[in-house]
């Protein structure tokens, strides 16, 4: 089994696990805000489709794609949100068929990739492999939102390795978002898994060193959670300072998440 089947797999459970939770919640749910400011449940499942539509687009016409991206980054931001915002007007039982049927064609669509295809994206072209792991961790990262909005705990499935592995492969990409110089040398990164196993990256005798529970490190590197309130240790200057600018994501970094008790940041 190729790579990028090993997570369309996994981005199915993830999606059936966030879906049955919205279900669970009924329709009065969608309205309620959620950590994200100015987004509701609502909001945050009309993003997961507009990303979910704009993968298939990537595939099934990428000069198209190309196109509508590059104006939809000159506008920074906002044109994410206003994405949202117009799908988010549709009736929760419209909107949950539209993610479903979303999720169903990016299913279908990153299945039939060539091996050593590159997909256009906001940022660097992705393998197959790599546009699922992407939707992997946006799913999770807004389900997190969703389940926060819903004061329901979550519990950390093995699937996190995923987002743990774009949050180390994207360490440069954080520091050149900072206007800093990515360090030369390689960090080891040794993540403890829900299931207790080691997941560790980088050379094991590298000076600089993160370590901690692999929930907490995706929690910062999609920036849901502020580092003070996660049991991440590193070793080393620029070890460290990663740990204050991580991110999973393209694109320039959010406000993040405040400390326990303050006020939250921006979405990723």
């Amino acid at each position: 089994m190729s790579q990028a089947h090993v997570v369309l797999g996994d981005l199915r459970d993830e999606s059936e696990e966030l879906d049955a939770l919205v279900v669970a919640a009924g329709e009065e749910a969608w309205t309620t805000a959620t950590p994200a400011p100015g987004w509701t449940v609502g909001h945050q499942i009309a993003h997961l489709v507009w990303t979910d539509e704009r993968a298939v687009q990537s595939v099934t016409d990428p000069d198209g794609f190309a196109r509508d991206a590059a104006e939809g980054l000159a506008m920074a931001d906002v044109f994410v949100d206003r994405a949202a915002r117009e799908i988010a007007r549709a009736s929760p039982a419209e909107l949950l068929r539209r993610w479903r049927a979303s999720r169903s064609r990016v299913q279908e669509a990153l299945a039939r990739v060539a091996p050593g295809v590159r997909l256009p994206w906001y940022g660097p072209p992705l393998s197959a492999a790599g546009m699922a792991t992407g939707r992997m961790m946006e799913t999770w990262a807004h389900g997190e939102d969703i389940a926060d909005a819903l004061g329901v705990r979550r519990a950390p499935t093995g699937r996190l390795r995923h987002v743990a592995r774009i949050g180390v492969r994207a360490r440069d990409h954080a520091f050149a978002t900072h206007g800093l110089t990515p360090p030369a040398e390689e960090f080891r990164v040794e993540l403890a898994a829900p299931d207790g196993e080691l997941w560790a990256y980088g050379p094991e005798d590298a000076r600089q060193r993160v370590t901690g529970p692999a929930l907490d490190f995706c929690l910062l590197a999609v920036q849901r959670a502020h580092r003070a309130d996660l049991a991440l240790r590193a070793e080393g200057p620029d070890a460290e300072r990663w740990l204050d600018i991580a991110q999973a994501f393209a694109g320039p970094s959010g406000e993040g998440r405040a400390p326990s008790g303050a006020a939250p940041g921006t979405p990723a």
